[in-house]
């Protein structure tokens, strides 16, 4: 490969330091589909004959099928993906192979090949995404009037209902599916063309191999086009929020379905049991699935640190980039599919949930709201008469719909027989209609609305 450059190959430890084929050939498909364009490319502007370039485009889909089918032979004396591909195109078509490379360089190459593997990645993120919302959104539409507690500290604060919280993940989810969104925009310019760090004297057409790859636009700089892992870091970046989302929902499956709180009942095929405690019914699912965020944000710092102090254009540390973000995309995917199925499948033991609404004095803003619009109290003079009236049902061992008319009066005489309208969770959800708000018809708005953004 390298020529006359060098009399001796290279020593063993540095081949074995050297070669990435061992992660890289996973891009053979956008590698083989890079070269089709440039060879393409190369014959419509006469700078190889349209004989060589069929020759090329049918080994190259001979070399593509051998690769599908298993039957490839990898070598880590080749290095890498682009050299392995080419070194079996010249096996099968002979010299034509060796106009392939005219007017590129492995470092547009790469770099052409490791964003299309990152688009197509962005595109499955969506689409996982996507499907996890519609199962989110099908769990709201059911659970629209579900009364359930909802938290602050893990304290009990006041009631929700479940179709509310439910679309709060959404809301999250919707987010990503924008981060994602935005960064596939920025990264579709093609590198191609750039060659290996000054562009070609050759007559390319960057615009033609553009549009042939799905790009919006070639690369404006060629020194920017070779050294550039922005959109890997991007990448990245979006995967590691949507992995904090949805680890904070895995966490919450994993209290739901504890026996302290009964909340949820995940189904067989997220649970597991216990290899000595026959009774353990384990949200194994959720735990590793909420484990997952240390390995894509750990790879966000990882390329991070590859790239922080690298000079232009080219260097090979960049061959670093690569396993992080595949490891990352994988585990992304495998998150988002394992939480779309427990979404699914997911029971609410609605009993359980609205029983636990109405613990914690979980109506108290609902009766101190009630003191400023019914007696005209100033809120922080609502506030303290709640605070008190809490207190003696605290005192009680009772809840504040269980204290009779005459017990409230003797802490604010005016209290009347109204205020037990506002003191149950069915009431004080009802209540919270405006937009963003919990009550029932709210959330069957936003569900609407999310039914027909996703389709």
């Amino acid at each position: 490969m390298w020529g006359g450059r060098f009399a001796a190959g290279p020593d063993a430890i540095m081949e074995a330091i050297n070669a990435s084929i061992g992660f890289d050939k996973r891009m053979a498909a956008q590698d083989i589909e890079g070269s089709r364009a440039h060879a393409a490319m190369l014959a419509a502007t006469g700078i190889i004959t349209d004989s060589d370039a069929e020759a090329i485009r049918e080994g190259l889909l001979t070399v593509l099928s051998e690769i599908e089918g298993g039957t490839f032979q990898f070598s880590a004396a080749l290095e890498d993906i682009h050299m392995n591909v080419e070194a079996r195109l010249k096996a099968l078509i002979g010299a034509p192979a060796g106009r392939l490379h005219t007017g590129r360089s492995r470092n547009d190459q790469v770099a052409l090949d490791f964003r299309m593997w990152v688009r197509d990645q962005v595109d499955a993120a969506i689409d996982g995404l996507e499907a996890l919302m519609r199962a989110l959104v099908a769990q709201a539409e059911a659970g629209a009037d579900w009364v359930m507690p909802g938290f602050t500290h893990l304290q009990v604060a006041q009631p929700v209902t479940w179709g509310h919280h439910m679309l709060a993940y959404v809301e999250m989810f919707g987010r990503d599916v924008s981060r994602f969104r935005d960064a596939r925009a920025r990264m579709n310019e093609s590198p191609l063309g750039a060659a290996a760090l000054a562009g070609t004297g050759f007559p390319i057409d960057r615009q033609m191999t553009a549009e042939a790859l799905r790009f919006d636009r070639p690369m404006a700089n060629s020194l920017d086009a070779v050294a550039d892992r922005d959109f890997a870091l991007e990448f990245l970046a979006n995967a590691s929020i949507c992995a904090m989302h949805l680890s904070r929902l895995a966490e919450e499956l994993v209290i739901w379905s504890s026996a302290q709180f009964r909340f949820v009942r995940l189904s067989d095929g997220f649970s597991t049991g216990s290899s000595i405690m026959p009774q353990k019914r384990n949200p194994d699912a959720a735990e590793l699935l909420r484990a997952k965020i240390g390995r894509i944000m750990g790879a966000m710092v990882g390329l991070f640190t590859v790239m922080k102090g690298l000079p232009l254009t080219y260097s090979k540390d960049m061959q670093e980039d690569k396993e992080q973000v595949f490891d990352a995309a994988d585990s992304l995917m495998l998150a988002l599919a394992a939480m779309e199925g427990m979404a699914k499948d997911m029971v609410a033991q609605t009993e359980a949930l609205e029983a636990a609404a109405a613990t914690g004095f979980s109506t108290a803003t609902d009766l101190a709201d009630w003191l400023v619009r019914a007696l005209g109290m100033p809120f922080r003079d609502a506030h303290h008469v709640t605070g008190a009236l809490v207190a003696m049902a605290e005192g009680k061992g009772c809840d504040l719909p269980d204290l009779s008319l005459a017990e409230m009066q003797s802490v604010h005489a005016d209290i009347k027989e109204g205020v037990f309208e506002v003191l149950g969770v069915h009431n004080s959800v009802a209540s919270r209609t405006t937009f963003g708000g919990t009550a029932p018809a709210r959330v069957r708005e936003q569900v609407a609305t999310w039914k027909e953004r996703l389709g």
